[in-house]
């Protein structure tokens, strides 16, 4: 295994979220690949405040930043509220600044459409954090990949997506590390 660290970030701290089942089943298919080691973080663990509201000295803001600068990359796990992203993901990502800096991002969203706009807010909100950010982009459906909106149940061809992206994001995670050295 490589020493590449990857965070598969849990975006969404909503009661009743599906979340941590799309990032279970990330996770299970990159721990099968050998080339990383992928870890899920939950920013609900970190009990973050709102940021504004805070003079920045709570302890999950120093642990929410411990954690990220420890990793190389990341996988956003991407919920589509209101057509963007959850404003628990936005304050978690805004509570960041050079721990975010020069490593590789990928995006799974999921949504009514897949999850697409808000995967495409988060690209911008990625260019503004130095995070380059993946081409492939795995987008699921409330619809079709989701029983009853709440049981999560992939389509099998989103496989080859996750494992793309994957390779994107592991990549793209060394040649930047080089830059943090």
């Amino acid at each position: 295994m490589s020493n590449i660290n990857i965070g598969v970030i849990l975006g969404s701290t909503r009661k009743g979220r599906v979340s941590p089942q799309v990032g279970e089943w990330v996770k299970g298919i990159a721990d099968k690949r050998g080339d990383a080691h992928y870890e899920i973080v939950d920013i609900a663990d970190y009990q973050l405040p709102f940021l504004g509201t805070t003079d920045g000295t709570e302890p999950g803001i120093a642990a929410w930043n411990g954690k990220l600068a420890s990793l190389d990359g990341f996988v956003f796990i991407v919920s589509e509220y209101n057509h963007s992203i959850s404003g628990a993901l936005k304050n978690a990502l805004d509570l960041a600044r050079e721990a975010w800096n020069n490593k590789a991002a990928g995006i799974v969203s999921y949504g009514s459409t897949g999850g697409a706009r808000a995967a495409e807010h988060l690209r911008g909100i990625c260019g503004e954090l130095l995070i380059a950010d993946v081409k492939t982009h795995p987008t699921l459906s409330l619809f079709t990949d989701f029983e009853n909106f709440s049981t999560f149940k992939p389509a099998e061809l989103h496989l080859n997506n996750v494992n793309l992206m994957l390779d994107q994001v592991v990549a793209w995670s060394g040649a930047l590390k080089a830059l943090r050295k």
